[in-house]
């Protein structure tokens, strides 16, 4: 047998290889693609039966039926998106790690007498109270001093450039930046050459307990700060030209004109911001996976409970990470919606 043989016989296996993982895929795609375009028939088919009827009937009972048209299909699919997934995950809460048997609030207290997830939570909440104000404070002032700045437009864009970026990217970018190399070597992070360059001692800053969380927060503020900048800057010209002449007739301006007018006007858009990014942090989870994997001391909630699901395969403690999520999410939109509700009474 020459070695013509052996090609041909390798370029029939590669062949068969190719068909069998084509075939393979086809199978195991093709049910998902049918429940994908059968859930999209029945969402259109709703909507063209329900528009169709609703053309039909006049008067009084068409604003009921337009109401009842638009409400029932995000009720429902808020429903079966979010509702029972939340109570199955509150249930599973309550139960084993394999979900067999029911035991009681012990992940609960499990929870709350393992160190390193006590730990996970009080790194949560600095990312809670530090990430947000940081993000809505920069924004605030960026906001402020480009608004009336020429050429607005091209600082603004470049300040919200990494919020196009993910967080995965954003993390691999800084985790480049934070690179360590012995105090010998050339740095190869920037970060590590600006501190050789001003004579500060080198430290492996992913490394370093507890300011590493500092650390992976200023990837977050770098991310978010053009979103709180755009959105607070919208904010800012909607203030009424009139009340900030009358302001400065009265001898306010730089400052003062800040603190009594641009901040009491637009106190309502500081607060979405803030409650956003603040719900943001508690679900955050890019950041840390990517950079340091919740190792050295950085874990947080959302880490943890990735792992405890599909590492350790823990649903019960995985579930009872998540319902302390949601209980830390909770009391943040019920104050946003009150503290809107308030300002619109106002």
């Amino acid at each position: 047998m020459g070695p013509g043989f052996f090609l041909d016989n390798h370029d029939t296996i590669g062949e068969d290889v190719r068909a069998m993982t084509w075939s393979s895929l086809l199978e195991s795609s093709l049910p998902k693609f049918i429940q994908i375009f059968t859930v999209l028939a029945i969402f259109f088919s709703f909507y063209a039966i329900a528009f169709a009827a609703g053309a039909r009937i006049k008067g009084k009972k068409q604003n009921g039926w337009a109401l009842a048209l638009f409400l029932v299909p995000g009720i429902s699919l808020a429903m079966i998106g979010l509702g029972i997934p939340a109570f199955q995950t509150f249930i599973e809460s309550f139960k084993n790690a394999d979900s067999s048997q029911w035991v009681g609030f012990s992940n609960y207290v499990k929870v709350v007498k393992d160190p390193d997830l006590r730990l996970a939570f009080y790194n949560t909440m600095s990312w809670v109270i530090i990430g947000p104000a940081v993000v809505t404070a920069l924004g605030l002032a960026l906001a402020t001093m480009l608004n009336k700045m020429k050429r607005e437009a091209l600082a603004k864009s470049l300040i919200f450039m990494p919020m196009a970026i993910s967080f995965v990217g954003g993390s691999l970018i800084w985790k480049l930046m934070y690179q360590y190399q012995e105090p010998d070597a050339n740095q190869t992070g920037l970060v590590g050459q600006i501190m050789k360059s001003l004579g500060i001692p080198l430290q492996h800053l992913l490394l370093w307990s507890p300011w590493n969380n500092l650390f992976l927060i200023a990837v977050y503020v770098w991310s978010s700060t053009g979103f709180a900048m755009v959105i607070l800057s919208a904010a800012i010209k909607n203030i009424p030209q009139d009340i900030e002449e009358a302001a400065a007739l009265d001898g306010a301006s730089g400052i003062r004109l800040f603190r009594t007018v641009t901040v009491p006007m637009v106190k309502t858009t500081i607060i979405v911001v803030l409650t956003t990014s603040m719900v943001g942090t508690l679900k955050l989870f890019d950041v840390v996976r990517t950079m340091t994997g919740g190792n050295f001391k950085t874990d947080v909630l959302s880490n943890r409970m990735f792992d405890e699901h599909f590492v350790y395969f823990n649903n019960g403690r995985g579930s009872t990470l998540a319902m302390f999520i949601f209980l830390g999410v909770l009391p943040i939109i019920i104050y946003n919606i009150r503290s809107l509700r308030a300002e619109r009474h106002h």
